[in-house]
Parts: structure tokens; C-alpha cells; sequence
């Protein structure tokens, strides 16, 4: 079974010959093919020939198109520098000012690190359509307001003037779909939404101003045919219910959260994803407490599940150690 089908048949609540694999790598990838980070994230052809050597030579059923969140803020304007050991700057077209008139009109066909994910999903086509799963990458609402503003920012307008980050956060949705549905048509069978800033926020804050304006993203990339997986870096346990309300297809999760808690709270139609500790487990582990860990994971969440870290695989991390997180498992009734 090929890994585009075996992750398809999972996610669809069907039958598969072994767990599918789907972690993320970014620095780790660039540097296990000689290269590394500046190269990664500027230049669509390093991507996604790291993605494709690492998918073969440690048996994984996805490649992605992610490299760092500021895509779609270069396209508003910001500057970008890039880093060779580590993920790129962006300065923040709003950090003095809260006047959206000042930010340029994101294209994702035209605005170049925009351009340049797509034309990664296009490559991934070309290769190994149907063969691999391809991740495509947006930002989620919070975490392009908070992109464009500053963290400290995007927090108190949140606090202080929900009416600015709103409109903010409304004008980062229109955005982000049309970002996710040019990587879908380029051949992205499924869209992740990355909106980190969220696990900083009450749940109160997160159901009145973040969770409608992720649902909405949500809503549109089903519409165009695509799954629909959220990563939300940190301990989401406090957004539970309202995540769970979102209707995603596919919710990876972070070592602080306990899975079990996840699968009681989103139901036996979300596929979890997730959630060994990138350092002190992957990174650091031995191969057979890796294995064991997934074992574990899997134990307390049965299926839908797919294979992964809490969030990146890190830079440094043995090359066996990912060989054991990869090591086909067994599906389970």
C-alpha cells in the first residue's frame, strides 16, 4: 500500500496495512541532505528534494510544504532575512501602528514566498503524485495577527480592542483561504493551519474571537476538497471544547497534552496525531523508548491515529531515532 493511500484509508476510518508515518521536518531535513535552513526555506527545489529523500530513506506517507510562518507575512509586507542554522526573521508591518491600510495585498500566486510554497506542491505532483500525501501550510487567524503585530501586540488588542484584532484576524482568514486553495489546486491534498498563539489565551477568549475564525478556515479548505489538520503548539487542554467544535479532520497534538483527554473530548472521527516530545523523547530517547512511546500513544487513542512528534522533529536528532519513530506498526481493530 502506498503511503498517499495508507494515510487516505486512516483518516477516511478504513483499513490499513500498518499506522501511517507523518512527521514533520524541516531543519532536520535540510541538514540530512547537506544543506540547511537558509536554503530550506528560500528555495522550494532544497525543500522539497529533503522531503522526498527523507520520506524514502525513512519509510514516511507525507511530505510537506512547511518551512516557518511568515509566507503569507512577507506577502503583507514584511521583510524577511534568512538564517543557515535556524528558522527565518520577519519584521511586523503593524508592530507600531494599528492601521491595516499600511499592509499589502497578499497574491499568492504573485507575492514571492507565497509563490514559492505552491510551486513546492506542484513539484510534489509532478514526482510523486499519488503517492505520497502532500501537506500544504497556512497561518491560522491568531497567529498572522499576531505575525503582523508582534505577540505582545496581538495579546492586548485581544484585551483591549477586539473590535482591531477582529477585523485583523478577519482580514488574515481571507487570506488564508485563498493561500490554502492555491496550494490545493497546485496539488496539496491536504491544508494545516498552524495558529500556535492560541494555546496563550483563555478559553473564553479563544471561543469568541479565534475558534469562529478558524472554523471559517476550516469550512473553506473542506469545501475545496482537502483535509484539514490544526497544529496548535503548547498545552491545549484549556481549548478542548472548543476545538473539538471545529470540525477538523485531523488535530496534532503537543507532548504536554494528554491524548486520551484529545480523544474524549474530539470523538472517534478526528484522526490525532502526535504526541511524543520532540527532545527529551525523540531527540534524546533510544530507539526502543521511542518505539515504545508510540506504542503507548497509539494504545490510548486507537484509530484514527497517525504517527508523529508533538510538533518538529529537531535538528540533531539521531538518524536512528527517526528510523524507530517510522518503523511500521502494526494496525490495530
Amino acid at each position: 500500500m502506498k503511503g498517499y493511500e495508507r494515510y487516505q484509508r486512516m483518516i477516511r476510518g478504513e483499513r490499513v496495512d500498518v499506522v501511517p508515518r507523518t512527521p514533520i521536518l524541516m531543519q532536520f531535513a535540510a541538514e540530512y541532505i547537506g544543506s540547511d535552513y537558509a536554503a530550506f526555506a528560500s528555495d522550494y527545489r532544497v525543500l522539497t528534494e529533503a522531503n522526498l529523500r527523507c520520506a524514502r530513506d525513512f519509510g514516511m506517507d507525507q511530505v510537506s510544504c512547511i518551512s516557518d510562518p511568515y509566507r503569507e507575512t512577507q506577502g503583507f509586507g514584511a521583510t524577511i532575512e534568512y538564517v543557515k542554522d535556524g528558522p527565518p526573521r520577519s519584521t511586523h508591518p503593524l508592530e507600531d501602528l494599528k492601521d491595516l491600510s499600511r499592509l499589502a495585498k497578499p497574491d499568492p500566486l504573485r507575492s514571492e514566498r507565497m509563490r514559492d510554497r505552491i510551486q513546492a506542491a506542484e513539484d510534489y505532483r509532478r514526482s510523486v503524485f499519488r503517492q505520497y500525501s502532500i501537506l500544504g501550510w497556512i497561518e491560522g487567524p491568531a497567529a498572522e495577527a499576531a505575525d503582523l503585530r508582534g505577540v505582545t501586540n496581538f495579546l492586548i488588542d485581544l484585551m483591549e480592542d477586539e473590535t482591531f484584532a477582529g477585523e485583523l484576524m478577519d482580514l488574515c482568514v481571507e487570506v488564508g483561504i485563498a493561500f490554502a486553495r492555491a496550494q490545493i489546486e497546485a496539488g496539496a491534498d491536504t491544508i494545516g493551519i498552524g495558529d500556535a498563539i492560541a494555546s496563550q489565551v483563555d478559553p473564553d477568549t479563544y471561543e469568541r474571537l479565534i475558534q469562529p475564525r478558524e472554523k471559517r478556515l476550516v469550512k473553506a479548505i473542506q469545501k475545496r476538497g482537502a483535509w484539514v489538520k490544526l497544529h496548535i503548539c503548547g498545552n491545549i487542554t484549556h481549548l478542548l471544547p472548543g476545538i473539538a467544535d471545529l470540525g477538523v479532520d485531523i488535530l496534532d497534538v503537543d507532548h504536554m497534552v494528554s491524548l486520551s483527554a484529545v480523544r474524549q473530548a474530539v470523538g472517534r472521527k478526528v484522526t490525532i496525531a502526535g504526541n511524543m516530545d520532540p527532545v527529551s523523547v525523540i531527540k534524546n530517547g533510544t530507539p526502543d523508548q521511542i518505539r515504545e512511546a508510540v506504542a503507548q500513544a497509539y494504545a490510548q487513542v486507537g484509530n484514527p491515529y497517525l504517527v508523529n512528534a508533538g510538533c518538529e522533529i529537531p535538528s540533531g536528532t539521531p538518524v536512528d531515532n527517526l528510523k524507530a519513530l517510522c518503523v511500521p506498526m502494526a494496525f490495530r481493530e
